[in-house]
């Protein structure tokens, strides 16, 4: 059966971390996001991976993990460890997330409101430094759903922004967040960095 289990690998532009991907879901439809191995005890396949030697923060989402580390490590030299954990955990049958785990999870209304203080607190007076702008579009379930705008739409740092800045502030504030997907149209604007067909 491990045979069968196909994962691909895909270094993201943040250098510390790095998204799998599987044939088949994981956690269906559904994301919870790990700071640590100590947030991690009722995930089975969140703790499968904080086993490994320098894993510094996982996000379960659907049926990707994206993989953060603090270890000089290479993804070429830890990605064979995650693979055999993800295929490891599926075998299992184990669930990824404990469904206590999402039973206590805030009310999507409590955590847009949490995520808007924190954007118009620490995130916005940063981003408007340099011209440009992030505002929630919404919130389902604990996924974030942001878009970006001024300076910030169409710029070549703009996955660097939301990834460092924007994702790193809001993950602080409010750790129960899944997902946080930037629903800009980068190949729009005056001056689009993404165009047509790149992503």
């Amino acid at each position: 059966m491990d045979q069968e289990i196909q994962i691909k690998g895909e270094p993201l532009a943040v250098p510390a971390m790095c998204k799998f991907t599987v044939d088949r879901p994981v956690y269906e439809n559904r994301s919870f996001y790990f700071a640590s191995k100590e947030a991690a005890e009722l995930s089975p396949l969140a703790t499968r991976l904080f086993n490994i030697p320098g894993i510094s923060n996982v996000l379960i989402s659907h049926q990707s993990i994206t993989v953060g580390k603090s270890s000089p490590a290479g993804w070429p030299q830890l990605g064979p460890h995650i693979g055999a954990a993800i295929r490891a955990h599926i075998a299992s049958g184990d669930v990824a997330v404990s469904p206590e785990l999402e039973a206590n999870l805030p009310s999507a209304e409590d955590l847009r409101s949490r995520v808007e203080s924190i954007i118009a607190s620490e995130v916005a007076p940063s981003v408007a430094s340099h011209g440009g702008s992030v505002d929630i579009v919404g919130v389902k379930d604990n996924v974030v759903l942001l878009k970006m705008g001024g300076g910030c739409q169409g710029c070549s740092s703009a996955t660097a922004t939301l990834k460092f800045g924007v994702e790193a502030s809001i993950r602080r504030a409010v750790p129960e967040i899944g997902d946080i997907i930037d629903t800009t149209d980068h190949s729009a604007g005056q001056n689009p960095y993404y165009a047509t067909g790149q992503a």
